[in-house]
This record gives structure tokens, C-alpha cells and sequence, in this order.
């Protein structure tokens, strides 16, 4: 589900950084998110990106040469930092479930981020398959984990059902519950889940 993805503030105009292959696909990949956060996925277009990021349209078809490419390098990215959050998440023994429900309401910025290439990938403006199952990935990834720790399917099904509901339903901006109550509710699935746990 998710790290915390933030808008990369440029260095004015002025003293040029040494600007490295890596730094360029970033700067690609970070203005491809802004549009289509701010523009949704109808903006996206090869021009808009290279002159958000600050290059010529043929710098950024060196390292993407084409929309879909552009596409799959931003959802490899999300994938790249959600499998840094499974990897912490599996380190603590419950840290799995624990991981899962607190960052089941994610951040507005990630959440901005989320919708926007969930919106875009649904209404096929990017044709793009891998992308689609990169973030298939993500949600699945989740429920692997929480079935591998808890060893009770039906309360790991039940975890991920709450903590999917939360996160899509912060996603689509709807009505989100009371602290007070999200957090009684987390207190008692994470208890639910470390009593299965340690009574295997």
C-alpha cells in the first residue's frame, strides 16, 4: 500500500547541478506525477512531461521512449518503495498486520498519487498491462503477507478487507471513521492477530 510519495522541489534557474542518468529519470518520473496529479492522465503527454522536468523531449526519450514507458518506470517506482515497506513490515515479528492497518488511511499526497494512476490505467488513457499488474501486485503482496504471519485466513482476509476498504476508501475521498473509533478497531485486530499468531 504504500510509503509516503512527495513532490521533488527543483534548484532554481541559475547554478546547473551535475545531473547524473539517475537524477534525469527521476526528475522525469517526478513531473509525470505531478501532471497527473494536478491534470489527471489526459494531460500526459510526451511535450507536457519533458517540459515540466526541465529537458528536451529527446533527453527524456532516451530514457522513456514512449508514454506507456513513462508509465511503467512511475508504478515500478510506488513498487520499488512498497517493497521496502514489506520488507520492514516482515523484520518485526506482528509488524506485518501492524504495518498494514496504520497505513491503512494513507497520506493525502499518496493518496493523490494512488488515485491518479489507478483513474488513468482504468480508463485505458495508458494501455499499459504491466502497470496494471504492478499495482495488482502491491494490494495482493498484502494479503500474502498477513496470511503468512497470522496463519488464520479468514481473520487475515478479514484484516485486509478493513485495511483495503480504509485505504480505497481515503483513495476516492470518502468519509473516513472516527479517529477514536479507528483506532479502538486497530487496537483489536492487531490483538485478534498477534493471539492467532503466537498460539500456532
Amino acid at each position: 500500500m504504500s510509503s509516503t510519495v512527495q513532490t521533488v522541489q527543483y534548484r532554481p534557474a541559475g547554478k546547473v547541478p551535475n545531473v547524473t542518468a539517475s537524477t534525469t529519470r527521476d526528475r522525469i518520473l517526478d513531473a509525470l506525477q505531478e501532471i497527473l496529479v494536478q491534470e489527471g492522465g489526459s494531460a500526459v503527454t510526451l511535450e507536457a512531461v519533458a517540459a515540466a522536468a526541465g529537458i528536451s523531449k529527446g533527453g527524456l526519450l532516451y530514457h522513456f521512449p514512449s508514454k506507456e514507458a513513462m508509465v511503467n518506470g512511475l508504478v515500478g517506482r510506488l513498487a520499488e518503495q512498497a517493497d521496502d515497506e514489506f520488507n520492514e513490515a516482515r523484520s518485526t515479528p506482528g509488524g506485518v498486520v501492524r504495518t498494514f492497518l496504520h497505513t491503512s488511511v494513507p497520506q493525502s499526497s499518496e493518496a493523490a498519487v494512488y488515485w491518479s494512476i489507478i483513474a488513468a490505467l482504468r480508463s485505458n488513457e495508458f494501455g499499459s498491462e504491466e502497470a496494471r499488474l504492478r499495482i495488482n501486485h502491491i494490494f495482493a503482496m498484502w494479503s500474502t503477507l498477513l496470511n503468512e504471519e497470522i496463519g488464520d485466513p479468514v481473520l487475515a482476509e478479514t484484516i485486509r478487507l478493513v485495511g483495503d476498504g480504509l485505504y480505497l476508501s481515503a483513495l476516492a475521498g470518502l468519509p473516513q471513521p472516527d479517529p477514536e473509533l479507528l483506532a479502538g478497531l486497530t487496537d483489536r485486530l492487531i490483538a485478534q492477530a498477534d493471539a492467532a499468531r503466537l498460539g500456532r
